[in-house]
């Protein structure tokens, strides 16, 4: 193990001390022991309160409108007390939120936590159709939502009998519904009411994003997305302790919301760490990398994340701009795996940065493992290392046995991060969640000095002729070709050896490349029981879920049934 690992190590074994900050103490949940926070807030009402130690710095930048902290906080209040007067909400009660990214959005969320009710971040892609199912499911006795997703309610809210709050102008809309800002303004200068709420207390429902079938809802506790905030918290401080004394930041902290708030890694590594940080959130409208270099020039942006395609974007924009980017500290992915190379062009581009990514799932409050720095550089194709002090990952077997490092198996995690279970669905949360272990589906192994190494989902490895043959090493080997934009590898049916490998490609513009030519490439770098025997050439971006993760289902099921056809 390296000297800045045992340092990090050392620091964070001093924090979590009894009496330290980030002390620790055992708890209980559900009959499974985990290790927690003891001086962490007791719920998210708590911890938003954390945003009136900022007041007066800017928080949410979004088109023409900028509010502090303070403001938000304020508005938040106005609206809690506007959900529990004017409809009704109690503690438990499920309240959807159902729009783009927007201020609106955070100050629902927190007026919602803040009273003990259930945050329900509904897919703002969804259609009628799928909101119908999960609106049902969740049982929400309030929605707050924009236009465009409110126009999809129009043949729901007599069934579902629907409050809805709109978010900006949904005038002539065939709806029964009020407006945020008339509920804030009549609500203007409301405390924060005062809620008793446990914390292992409901706290969110958050869909997974499945492509096929119904959906499952996370169902997550205030100290579950405590854990979650607090490890990482606790990890940024043992990274600036170990680094020594620096100069102070040029820049204050600032951040480019460009992932939707519906999942994880937006709600919470960019939004929530942001309210105790004092970090100003610059919300884009819609990803548009030009638009990107601007506002981290003219905003002085200071932290970046998204899915990886974006981080690639970025750097092959900011290579040939001239703008002033020198602001740009961090550059972080996740939601899919980054390939290797793209972590050394994005060091050579943004000499001034640091970038990382980070490994986590809806179901654990997005908590796991992070790999940044000088360390990515160096292990470039591992997920990094679990994120200390109260999180534990293991390999197993399909016996539940622990593997020693280099062995392949599941990805298991165990921490109080832990989502509770899937909302009514309790066979799918028996399957899912074990013993206090919540089995992720992937597959991974560990190296000596425990730095994560994430193969495969279960279900998406390819078994040709009995081999396994591992999507993410021959979407590696892909694109090292430089002729190639996106890839995507997937198995397809094959009469003799059961599956065989099959990839999606865009080409860069004015390349070109054939089947052959690519097949021919990588024989250079993978065996050749791994060569894709199919190539399918799009001419347009691969299509992608919510997350911003390629749908690699999608492009199986059109290439099966033209093989199939043929």
């Amino acid at each position: 193990m390296s000297e800045e690992l045992q340092k990090i190590d050392a620091v964070v074994a001093k924090l979590t001390e009894d009496g330290a900050p980030f002390a620790l103490e055992t708890v209980t949940i559900d009959g499974a022991e985990y290790r927690s926070f003891a001086k962490a807030p007791g719920n998210m009402g708590d911890y938003f309160r954390f945003m009136l130690n900022h007041a007066d710095k800017e928080f949410a930048v979004y088109r023409d409108e900028r509010l502090t902290f303070g403001e938000s906080y304020a508005q938040a209040s106005a609206l809690a007390r506007s959900l529990i007067d004017d409809y009704g909400v109690q503690p438990g009660d499920r309240v959807a939120i159902l729009s783009r990214n927007n201020p609106q959005w955070m100050l629902g969320f927190i007026a919602t936590l803040s009273i003990g009710a259930v945050a329900v971040p509904m897919n703002a892609w969804w259609t009628t159709e799928e909101l119908d199912y999960g609106l049902k499911d969740c049982g929400a006795k309030v929605v707050i939502a924009d236009r465009q997703r409110l126009e999809r309610l129009v043949p729901l809210q007599a069934e579902l009998q629907l409050a809805l709050i709109a978010v900006d102008d949904c005038s002539g809309l065939d709806l029964s519904f009020r407006n945020f800002r008339d509920l804030v303004g009549a609500h203007q200068g409301a405390e924060m009411p005062v809620v008793d709420v446990a914390p292992d207390d409901y706290a969110t429902i958050m869909y997974t994003s499945g492509s096929t079938g119904h959906p499952k809802g996370a169902l997550s506790s205030h100290r579950g997305m405590l854990s979650a905030l607090y490890s990482w918290m606790l990890l940024g401080t043992s990274d600036k302790q170990a680094a020594g004394k620096k100069e102070p930041a040029k820049f204050p902290p600032s951040g480019l919301l460009t992932i939707p708030l519906f999942h994880c890694t937006g709600s919470h590594t960019a939004f929530l760490l942001s309210l105790i940080v004092g970090r100003k959130l610059v919300i884009m409208h819609k990803w548009d990398v030009q638009e990107a270099l601007r506002i981290i020039e003219e905003e002085r942006i200071t932290w970046f994340t998204g899915v990886p395609t974006m981080s690639a974007e970025l750097q092959a924009a900011a290579a040939e701009s001239d703008r002033d980017l020198s602001s740009l500290a961090e550059i972080y992915g996740g939601g899919a795996a980054r390939p290797p190379a793209q972590v050394e062009k994005l060091a050579k581009t943004f000499k001034h940065s640091s970038a990382g990514i980070g490994y986590g799932l809806t179901e654990t409050n997005a908590l796991g493992t992070i790999n940044t720095g000088a360390v990515y550089r160096a292990r470039p194709g591992s997920a990094g290392r679990v994120v200390p002090a109260v999180t534990d990952i293991a390999i197993l077997d399909e016996n539940d046995q622990p593997l020693p490092a280099g062995e392949r198996g599941e990805v298991c995690i165990h921490s109080p991060a832990n989502c509770l279970g899937y909302w009514n669905k309790p066979e799918a949360t028996a399957e899912a969640f074990r013993d206090g272990w919540f089995h992720t589906g992937d597959v991974g192994y560990m190296d000596e000095d425990g730095f994560l190494f994430i193969v495969d989902r279960i279900k998406e490895i390819i078994i040709r002729g009995g081999e396994n043959i591992s999507c993410i090493e021959v979407e590696a080997g892909i694109y090292q070709h430089p002729a190639i934009l996106e890839a995507a590898v997937y198995g397809v049916p094959d009469e003799r050896l059961g599956e065989a490998v099959a990839a999606s490609v865009v080409l860069r513009e004015g390349e070109t490349l054939t089947t052959e030519g690519l097949q021919e490439f990588l024989r250079e770098h993978i065996a050749g029981f791994k060569i894709p025997a199919h190539v399918r050439f799009h001419d347009e971006a691969l299509p992608r879920i919510a997350t911003g993760k390629i749908f690699k289902r999608q492009l199986k099921a059109e290439l099966s049934e033209t093989l199939a056809a043929a």
